[in-house]
């Protein structure tokens, strides 16, 4: 079994910073795809940024620009900057032991996810 765990979140204003971070552990010297989605209430649980396991990053549109992720091993983070308040939601990291099947940002390409942890921000 994988555990995902999920650190950051919190509140910013409008135009600040925060950051997440996400660690995936279980299987030894194990290299997962990992990801961070997140949701808002009445909608889909959404990709914001997906990184396989050889590295390749892939952003959705609305935040390219503004939201960098890094990893190191298994531990994802990601720098959000420039917060409207739109980017308010439950944010949820998730990770995989294969390789991408679709854009690396679709829910069904992860089995494995955190709680989450809540991002708001204030106009």
């Amino acid at each position: 079994q994988v555990q995902v765990v999920e650190s950051g979140g919190g509140s910013a204003q409008t135009g600040g910073s925060l950051t997440l971070s996400c660690a995936a552990s279980g299987y030894s010297g194990a290299t997962y795809s990992m990801a961070w989605f997140r949701q808002t209430p009445g909608k889909e649980r959404e990709g914001v940024v997906g990184v396989n396991k050889n590295g390749n990053t892939v952003y959705a549109e609305s935040v390219k620009g503004r939201f960098t992720a890094t990893r190191d091993k298994n531990n994802l983070h990601l720098k959000m900057d420039s917060l409207p308040p739109e980017d308010s939601g439950m944010y949820y990291c998730a990770a995989d032991g294969t390789g991408w099947v679709e854009d690396g940002l679709s829910r069904n390409e992860y089995r494995f996810w955190g709680q989450g942890t809540q991002v708001t921000v204030s106009s």
